[in-house]
């Protein structure tokens, strides 16, 4: 299962892959990393039958998390991946509208990344 990233956040990259390192090695997983809204989408250009998951933060510089989960829903044309976004913001209405624009599911950070594992199993 290829996940892709999406965080403005170069560090989470280090972080992601010692969390999932035992996943990555059994083949369970495919990481996947991308720094802004604008190279998630062109990465889905290229890649989009793969992506299986994208977990995706929503303050980020250019387009927000938001703009890219409309833009990834309007694509009538790639296949609809699973998507989470992960933010600290931890309020009702950020809440309310990721889920009103297709998410799967809304966490914050810092990420309990054994509940994230159980989420991913839930949602694929």
């Amino acid at each position: 299962m290829n996940i892709l990233i999406v965080d403005d956040e170069q560090d989470v990259q280090a972080l992601f892959e010692l969390r999932f390192r035992r996943e990555v090695r059994a083949g369970e997983y495919s990481l996947a990393f991308c720094y802004s809204g604008e190279e998630a989408l062109a990465y889905l250009a290229d890649h989009h039958s793969e992506v299986v998951l994208i977990l995706s933060d929503i303050n980020m510089p250019g387009m927000t998390g938001f703009d890219l989960l409309k833009q990834i829903r309007t694509q009538v044309d790639m296949t609809q991946p699973a998507v989470m976004m992960i933010t600290a913001y931890n309020d009702e209405q950020s809440r309310e509208q990721a889920l009103a624009l297709g998410a799967h599911d809304y966490l914050t950070k810092p990420i309990d990344f054994a509940a994230l594992k159980l989420k991913i199993n839930r949602v694929l």
